[in-house]
């Protein structure tokens, strides 16, 4: 299995992948993913099986410290010298689930944010996944603001060690 960021040529792979990971209410439209396609590729990290798209990572970098509801629908908030990167989602196919698949592509975006000096990264999740990400060393900030899709969102946040120049 490959790990790779983003081209514009995964658009329909995204779209597929996304479809079956998330509720309607919940996923992203094509042309959101399209517009986040366009606007931070390198903040896509996607794990194929060959060539098929098994699961994938994505979110902007901010200088916006919690992750907010219209930061979905917006991908003019990517800022490459943000400090925070944000994980919109984390989806794998449901037949190659635990199989450690998000789990290579989070460690992926983690050394990734740390490379690139970031302060950490935050997500949101539901109540079955707040011990998943707190292995990931993800502390759980409590509930967030967010009622995307009509449901209840943790917010996590990992802060990453300061780099010393």
């Amino acid at each position: 299995m490959d790990i790779r960021t983003a081209r514009l040529s995964d658009l329909e792979a995204l779209v597929r992948v996304e479809a079956q990971c998330f509720p309607p209410a919940e996923a992203a439209s094509p042309s959101a993913i399209l517009g986040r396609l366009r606007s931070y590729p390198g903040h896509f990290w996607l794990l194929y099986d060959g060539g098929r798209l098994v699961s994938f990572v994505d979110g902007p970098v901010t200088r916006q410290s919690d992750l907010a509801d219209w930061m979905y629908g917006d991908p003019s908030v990517h800022d490459e010298g943000g400090s925070w990167q944000m994980i919109f989602g984390v989806n794998t196919i449901p037949e190659y689930r635990r199989r450690g698949c998000a789990g290579a592509l989070l460690r992926r975006a983690i050394e990734d944010a740390a490379a690139q000096g970031r302060k950490g990264l935050v997500l949101t999740c539901k109540d079955a996944l707040v011990r998943y990400y707190a292995g990931f060393g993800f502390l759980d900030e409590g509930m967030s603001d967010s009622t995307h899709g009509g449901v209840a969102w943790h917010q996590m946040r990992l802060t990453l060690p300061a780099r010393s120049l």
